[in-house]
């Protein structure tokens, strides 16, 4: 009786469950990139370069973000910060943007915006967001995807016919690079390794110690330098 019952209850699992199982779609143990230190970057990428991940979009760049306002900006940079600041943006542009720069768009967008992010809204990037589901969306210079763009949208409170010129990619840059603790990397309080792994974190196309991406093998990622030119170049802007 017990044998007859086990033969009968695997018979149900090859008819029946095993069936379903095997034709299921894998699906991946992570769906987006994640801003850094406040969800965790970005993004993706155009050709050539590190970051192929795909922004969602769910929802709207100006739908409220309790959590978002709920943390504070950091503090003006200082001069030697800003100095700083310019010097890393050029390197993450070469690590990610490639030679479209601030008007960049992920290559693997099918559909991509109506002119160049240059001469977008913030509200008519959400509207091609919107419009134009299942493929990437990072864009402009920094490769912000959908919800890091929208952490920083809300925290600097942008509204939404800001036009996303370079200025403000490079004001939505600075901020995540303070986050990543830039002016405690120049007054010696983080340590640059330390540093370093932040922004590894925020752009896939900077490597780790091991000269691999943070999100290496994921949708493609894969740093786009040596982890040894990584370090001599943050190790010339930090002194």
């Amino acid at each position: 009786m017990r044998v007859d019952l086990l033969r009968y209850v695997a018979g149900l699992w090859m008819c029946l469950i095993w069936p379903a199982l095997a034709s299921a779609e894998a699906v991946p143990l992570m769906t987006d990139r994640q801003p850094l230190f406040s969800l965790a970057p970005s993004v993706s990428a155009p050709r050539g370069s590190a970051s192929l991940f795909a922004g969602r979009g769910e929802a709207s760049l100006f739908a409220p973000w309790p959590e978002a306002l709920a943390v504070p900006l950091p503090a003006r940079l200082s001069r030697a910060g800003a100095d700083a600041a310019r010097r890393i943006r050029d390197l993450i542009a070469k690590a990610e943007a490639g030679p479209d720069g601030y008007d960049a768009v992920q290559w693997g967008a099918r559909i991509p915006p109506p002119q160049r992010p240059t001469r977008l809204t913030l509200a008519q990037i959400d509207q091609w967001i919107r419009d134009t589901p299942n493929q990437p969306h990072a864009i402009g210079r920094y490769q912000f995807i959908p919800k890091t763009l929208r952490w920083l949208v809300a925290r600097l409170g942008l509204p939404p016919e800001t036009r996303f010129t370079p200025g403000i990619q490079d004001r939505l840059a600075n901020l995540l690079l303070a986050d990543a603790g830039l002016e405690a990397a120049l007054s010696g309080e983080m340590d640059q390794r330390t540093f370093m792994r932040n922004l590894a974190r925020t752009w896939a196309g900077f490597p780790l110690p091991n000269g691999q991406s943070y999100y290496e093998g994921f949708a493609g990622n894969k740093a786009t330098m040596s982890w040894q030119k990584f370090e001599a170049r943050i190790a010339r802007i930090l002194s």
